[in-house]
């Protein structure tokens, strides 16, 4: 009972958290203050629910620590870059820029460590920034965009590199197989635009639970 007490508190404080998130989706990419009025709907149900769930669930995981603390301050940033990246194609240098300091200031007290924070903001950032560079030099287009640079270095700083090479690695996947369907569906074609921040938001919150065992797992199959 006392845990299902602490869990419910948790779930509470998270709905407290989601409430601030659904004003900074709606009018973050809208340049307005982020406290200004935001209007309640489907949308604003979903995020609240989602961000209870990130805050009881990294209880039960972590327990009364900073480690909880840390997955909670990730798990709101993913959720409203999530929504915003959906639904305007934008991620907010408001989020991205301050969550990589803060991730690298929690790495000098819990997980991943700083070194290896600062070397996923290094991965995080640098290899999707090559990847942009060299699609750019050969199709001139853009391919990545700054923003899901930033939003990889964030989540690199918060859980290290091999998290963020895993965290690029499902959302590509992801985006690869939502890309077909969307061409076999005839609702787009080869230029379709993804929401590529969703994807790394999906991508990281796995990561974030279950990356260290799927980046074990994939470097014993390429061992074999």
């Amino acid at each position: 009972m006392p845990m299902l007490l602490t869990l419910a508190a948790a779930a509470a404080a998270g709905v407290g958290i989601g409430d601030f998130l659904v004003l900074c989706v709606h009018n973050l990419p809208r340049r307005r203050p982020i406290l200004a009025a935001s209007p309640r709907g489907r949308q604003a149900l979903v995020i609240t629910f989602l961000t209870a769930i990130v805050c009881a669930g990294a209880f039960w995981l972590y327990g009364p620590t900073p480690l909880c603390i840390a997955r909670v301050v990730l798990g709101s940033a993913l959720i409203a870059l999530f929504a915003i990246d959906l639904e305007h194609r934008l991620l907010p240098n408001a989020i991205t820029l301050p969550g990589i300091a803060i991730g690298f200031l929690f790495s000098l007290v819990i997980e991943p460590g700083w070194r290896s924070s600062l070397a996923g903001i290094a991965v995080g950032g640098g290899l999707p920034w090559a990847v942009a560079e060299i699609y750019w030099r050969v199709r001139r287009r853009e391919g990545v965009g700054m923003g899901d640079v930033k939003m990889l270095a964030m989540i690199g700083a918060f859980l290290g590199w091999q998290a963020a090479l895993m965290t690029l690695l499902l959302a590509s996947i992801a985006g690869s197989i939502i890309g077909l369907v969307v061409i076999a569906l005839r609702r787009g074609d080869l230029q379709y635009t993804m929401p590529f921040g969703t994807l790394l938001a999906v991508g990281a919150a796995v990561s974030a639970v279950r990356g260290q065992a799927l980046f074990e797992w994939l470097a014993k199959v390429a061992a074999k």
